[in-house]
């Protein structure tokens, strides 16, 4: 089966130089936002993934999550950073909601990751001039979309049109096999069924002033390339502009919705409208955003971009790095410090005060007057399971006896590794 990720895009241009790709298992999905809402619960609900010392302040004049946390839900245990990203829900047709199941990417195993995402750090090769790429450093966070955002707004000349779109998977069809949001995908939320799950595109800017490890709005300080847009590894354009000179890795986070369990159509509005919103009350997918927030360990991330330019995205074969097997990872886990149901069985309102706002002006904060939840507890109840693991549609490694068939794919018989631990090959740079 075609592997339907943005590394088995780019391979087929002569634009990949390096790139690390790795699952992540869901760590915690409550209303928190260190970043926009530091030591408040949030309006509306995220799932995070990432190291174990995430709470809701992450200040980091206190605290280093790279050495406060104990575990990780990712591949590489070096990697203690967080990311999130707003949570999918469904609409009944009764007006009762519940939160879409998130499952395993294309070749991701061997295992089964519960929930999360998988998140890519690519490197590129001319024709663009900034190769010099810099790790981020610690104390570094982003933001990337917009959630009050409710139309297709931002002009298809801009680098940043491109930042958040969807894939919608038929059956045994690969769909758009080209690079993520490219002709194929979407920009809002696909209005039919998909037989085999929505997949949620997010690139985060690559580019950074070189000063501020943050900016007020969170974003201000990193930008975007400059220049057309390109199907290659540059997505949005070639050159750093002046203002923002540093060349970062492009931080690429794909989730996988599972919304199979969704697709009786009897089931879907009769106005000829789509049944699934965003957790901040979005119903068109153009509020979709992401934050990252640093916490590899020492110069780990710096030393994979040096070290690890095969191509292939495969974890084993990045050696300066330590692999976790997927037991480890689906139970590193947090439980949810905000007292109400986020999963796993139909609310009356979306968590949080979040009425459907579907545009196309941009939507408003609610008032808290809804009676949500607003404190978060301290020290919860400890979280005793992960939750539930979903069977993708698609292999997530390879078990037969001709590996060289699929380049791409992960052995099925993969087992941890420790960094420098060998004999590990690593293809030669494209």
């Amino acid at each position: 089966m075609q592997w339907r990720s943005l590394v088995a895009s780019v391979l087929l241009a002569p634009f990949a130089h390096a790139l690390i790709r790795f699952p992540c298992s869901q760590l915690v999905t409550e209303r928190s936002d260190p970043l926009v809402t530091p030591g408040v619960v949030a309006p509306h609900l995220h799932q995070i993934v990432g190291g174990n010392a995430f709470n809701f302040t992450m200040d980091p004049s206190v605290l280093d999550p790279a050495k406060a946390s104990t575990c990780t839900t990712c591949r590489f245990a070096e990697d203690k950073s967080n990311y999130w990203t707003a949570v999918l829900f469904f609409k009944h047709p009764n007006g009762s909601y519940i939160r879409v199941p998130q499952m395993a990417n294309h070749n991701t195993g061997p295992g089964l990751s519960a929930g999360g995402m998988t998140v890519y750090y690519f490197q590129p090769t001319p024709p663009t001039k900034n190769l010099d790429v810099v790790a981020f450093a610690p104390g570094f966070r982003m933001i990337v979309g917009h959630p009050m955002r409710r139309d297709d707004d931002i002009p298809a000349t801009s680098p940043e049109h491109r930042s958040t779109s969807y894939r919608c998977f038929d059956a045994n069809d690969p769909g758009n096999s080209g690079v993520p949001g490219f002709p194929g995908d979407s920009f809002h939320l696909p209005n039919k069924p998909c037989a085999e799950g929505i997949r949620s595109n997010i690139y985060f800017p690559q580019c950074w002033d070189g000063v501020n490890l943050d900016s007020p709005d969170h974003s201000s300080h990193v930008a975007f390339p400059e220049g057309p847009s390109s199907a290659g590894l540059q997505i949005f354009g070639t050159d750093c502009p002046a203002s923002h000179p540093v060349r970062l890795p492009l931080l690429f986070i794909e989730i996988n919705w599972d919304t199979r369990p969704f697709n009786d159509v009897s089931l879907w509005p009769k106005d000829g409208s789509q049944p699934f919103v965003f957790s901040m009350g979005d119903p068109t997918g153009f509020g979709q955003h992401a934050d990252y927030l640093f916490g590899w360990e020492g110069d780990s991330l710096q030393r994979a971009m040096d070290v690890c330019t095969g191509g292939d995205g495969i974890p084993w074969n990045c050696p300066v790095l330590t692999t976790q097997d997927m037991e480890t990872m689906n139970n590193c886990r947090q439980p949810n410090k905000v007292a109400e149901i986020v999963e796993d069985q139909y609310i009356q309102r979306l968590p949080g005060c979040n009425p459907i706002q579907d545009g196309p002006v941009s939507a408003t904060l609610a008032p808290n007057d809804c009676g949500a939840q607003s404190t978060w507890i301290a020290a919860p109840t400890p979280v005793t399971a992960p939750p539930a693991v979903v069977t993708p549609p698609w292999p997530v490694c390879y078990d037969g006896s001709n590996p060289a068939s699929n380049p791409l794919a992960p052995l099925c018989n993969s087992k941890p590794t420790k960094a420098n631990s060998g004999p590990i090959v690593t293809p030669a740079p494209l």
